[in-house]
């Protein structure tokens, strides 16, 4: 066996934690920058709880594209900070990643974005950054890459580095109470999805199986209680699953719920988690009809027998069951989402170049892609 785990060196969870992060940031430095989502409310306490620190301020108020990143990033480099935080969803995690990244680093976002730009490694470490979610699904904070949109080329890249994991990872789940129940939903099922694909990934490790195997009957029972109620408990465990997720990902790859999802991202405004819970339940479909002479069908029956209890299915109807209670919850398909039946052909094609769908369990043609996309329209 070979295999490396790549993981923050540390790494708090539990309710409270966040109130360690002014501490932890004091010893970085006096100068620093706290990236926040719409409401610069949500991040408020932190700045108070830094008197005497200059703190610069950065709104991400959607999942951030070349334009935001170039803007903050001039900003923030005027500022010179010793340090970076992140409060807030996977795109304030990301933008805040990407700011700590490419703040000491000579050149443009360019010179290291993947796929369009040139890929380089970074020349520079990084800024010590924190990263506080306030939704349970990305699992950006334990993770080595951001995820920034390039609406020219209608699609959405990594800046990806080994350095960029965070210095200090806290998963404080009093910090997603209150989220609001469509958020809920899609992050909800962006994270379920992270602990799956990982599970079947051809790149999946004796690491990664360790974390992903306990966690495939957790997350859907403790994200239905949310959609019926608020639910302490529940917000716990769709945080744990979320940093397992996260880790596992990062450790093991994806598969094509995010290869499709990356480039749909870079075509319609619409928030990752929810395009990934419209692909879930035809990815799933697509890979158990690919999979069955190959060693992955024991791992599809495993998803299969760990959601079914929750969903009241036969274990070989869960994509389907998984699928209906999604929509019947809230979760909008992807025609609402602005996905025109026209791109399918482009989408299915383009993705194929993604390094999400490196990791699926066979490689999927595109015939069956697209019928996948149709599925989820």
């Amino acid at each position: 066996m070979i295999y490396a785990i790549e993981a923050p060196p540390r790494i708090l969870f539990g309710r409270g934690e966040a109130a360690k992060a002014p501490a932890i940031l004091a010893t970085f430095g006096p100068r620093g920058v706290i990236v926040h989502g719409r409401s610069a409310a949500r991040a408020a306490w932190l700045a108070t709880a830094l008197p005497g620190h200059a703190i610069l301020s950065i709104a991400c108020p959607g999942e951030p594209v070349l334009d935001d990143l170039t803007g903050a990033l001039t900003e923030a480099r005027a500022h010179r900070p010793d340090w970076v935080a992140a409060v807030g969803g996977g795109a304030a995690l990301d933008l805040g990643k990407a700011l700590a990244a490419l703040i000491p680093a000579p050149g443009t976002p360019m010179d290291h974005l993947e796929v369009v730009g040139r890929g380089l490694p970074l020349s520079d470490p990084p800024l010590p950054w924190i990263a506080l979610p306030t939704t349970a699904g990305t699992g950006a904070e334990v993770t080595r890459n951001a995820v920034i949109g390039l609406p020219e080329h209608g699609r959405k890249v990594s800046l990806r580095d080994p350095a960029m994991l965070a210095r200090v990872a806290i998963i404080d789940p009093s910090l997603t109470d209150g989220c609001p129940r469509e958020v809920t939903l899609a992050s909800g099922l962006d994270a379920i999805t992270q602990g799956i694909e990982p599970f079947l990934s051809g790149r999946a490790t004796p690491f990664t199986d360790a974390i992903t195997r306990p966690t495939l009957a957790l997350g859907l029972p403790a994200l239905m209680r949310l959609m019926q109620a608020e639910d302490t408990a529940a917000r716990d465990m769709m945080a744990h699953v979320s940093l397992t997720g996260g880790l596992a990902l990062a450790n093991g790859g994806l598969g094509a719920v995010h290869g499709l999802a990356g480039v749909i991202g870079g075509r319609i405004p619409a928030a990752h988690g929810a395009i990934c819970g419209a692909l879930l339940g035809p990815v799933l479909r697509a890979n158990h009809a690919a999979t069955k002479a190959t060693p992955f069908a024991a791992r599809l029956t495993e998803v299969f027998t760990a959601l079914a209890p929750a969903l009241g299915c036969a274990p070989q109807d869960t994509p389907e069951a998984l699928a209906a209670w999604a929509h019947d919850a809230g979760l909008p398909r992807l025609a609402a989402l602005s996905l025109k039946r026209d791109q399918i052909p482009d989408i299915a094609a383009a993705s194929a170049s993604s390094s999400s769908m490196k990791g699926n369990p066979v490689p999927l043609p595109q015939n069956a892609l697209e019928r996948i996309l149709e599925a989820a329209l």
